[in-house]
């Protein structure tokens, strides 16, 4: 199958089996789209469909898998593909444009005129892509009432994107070094802040007040640099502040010496990238240093554990059981805690930030970690009461012995200086 190696190809027919299903159709709201992207590779499109048909009797049936696109404009775009196209003229996009103004029409016509032209007979389609909820509302109930059934395809695309191509994770790789050379950017500016006066005063930089925004627009620029940008923002979280793991922290806080400050950055080239460190100016309180600790020897026992056929979840409980050993409550011990550590320890990164394979305990397949895999390993501890969070996480390439490559090679110190 044009788009898929053999591993893809065999995945495909095992997840739409599992479904009942004929084919995967894609309706991608652009060539970056999620589910779309890990086909048509680096490519520019507008919207675009994607028909993959299940591998055995269902494509012998039909025409194979095809892609259509809508503007005449990216032929030679559509091309790169490698895919069989459906052209705009094929489809008679331009009449469809005039006599089908409002979007959901339009759509179901195209649509209809797609699974038309690939021979497959009115069946069960596991449907992705993100090209907009009222549309998609509109457009399913037209095919369903041609007689095709729809089910959920978002699962089958995920599982297909899990295991990442080299060109993915080469990808992911020029994302990790942009990400990385910000943050050493961010230790050079704490390193060289002064604090006005002893314990918890404010830090200056250039003369002037250091403060989240400060910090946050000397990371922009990096990244920025390194030709990434960042759709999901980012985590500059000081004190108080990153006791909330999903704090991103407010512009106008002002940085103080002696307390935790949790910068967690996933920026984005074609590919995501994600990473967290935790930093604090002058010696750290007590119970911040212990955190630290123990959170860097969390790390290195989730890291030690991680090889292809290891479940995820398998490796929270670990990390789970030496945080409830210093005493600290977890999700395994206390669920919905939130203090100590609250959340799960990791998760694959790609064409979405948070992918697949999960760590979540009533994951199947999908919780399976496998050669290829590219996902972080990040515990965390948390306190509001006390004012602190610590975060560390890294993003690493799961290997067919273990860990295969380390992304983001960074420092773990919490002083600055030290990088």
């Amino acid at each position: 199958m044009s788009g898929l190696d053999r591993h893809a190809t065999e995945l495909l027919g095992r997840e739409l089996a599992d479904r009942g299903c004929d084919a995967l159709l894609i309706v991608g709201a652009s060539g970056r789209d999620p589910d779309l992207a890990p086909f048509v590779g680096p490519v520019h499109l507008s919207r675009a469909v994607l028909l993959l048909p299940a591998p055995g009797p269902a494509q012998r049936r039909g025409r194979g898998p095809l892609l259509a696109y809508l503007t005449p404009m990216e032929r030679g775009e559509a091309a790169k593909t490698g895919f069989p196209l459906l052209t705009p003229a094929d489809l008679e996009v331009e009449r469809l444009s005039r006599e089908r103004t409002e979007p959901g029409s339009f759509w179901s016509a195209f649509l209809e005129g797609v699974l038309g032209r690939s021979g497959l007979a009115p069946g069960r389609l596991a449907l992705a892509g993100h090209l907009g909820a009222g549309t998609a509302v509109v457009f399913s109930r037209a095919l369903e009432e041609a007689g095709w059934t729809l089910v959920e395809g978002h699962p089958v695309v995920r599982r297909l994107r899990q295991r990442k191509r080299p060109d993915e994770i080469a990808a992911i790789r020029e994302a990790a070094r942009g990400t990385v050379a910000a943050f050493r950017r961010v230790a050079e500016v704490l390193a060289a802040a002064a604090a006005d006066g002893a314990d918890g005063g404010a830090l200056r930089f250039e003369g002037e007040p250091l403060t989240v925004g400060r910090l946050r627009l000397e990371v922009f620029r990096v990244l920025a640099d390194h030709g990434l940008e960042q759709p999901e923002g980012n985590i500059v979280a000081p004190g108080e502040e990153g006791a909330m793991p999903h704090s991103v922290g407010t512009d106008g806080r002002v940085l103080r010496r002696r307390e935790t400050l949790v910068v967690d950055l996933f920026p984005r080239g074609r590919l995501y990238a994600d990473c967290t460190r935790t930093f604090c100016v002058g010696d750290p309180p007590p119970p911040v240093a212990a955190a630290r600790s123990a959170v860097r020897r969390a790390l290195e026992i989730a890291r030690a554990g991680l090889r292809p056929g290891v479940r995820g979840f398998d490796l929270q409980e670990e990390v789970c059981r030496h945080f409830q050993d210093l005493g600290h409550p977890t999700p395994v011990s206390h669920p919905g805690t939130e203090v100590g550590y609250v959340h799960n320890l990791g998760h694959g990164v790609g064409h979405e930030l948070h992918e697949y394979p999960s760590f979540k305990k009533e994951a199947g397949a999908e919780g399976v970690l496998g050669a290829g895999d590219v996902l972080t390993l990040e515990p965390g501890l948390y306190s509001v009461e006390q004012g602190y969070g610590v975060r560390l996480e890294d993003l690493l390439v799961v290997g067919e012995e273990g860990i295969a490559e380390d992304l983001t090679p960074l420092p773990y110190d919490l002083d600055p200086r030290a990088w």
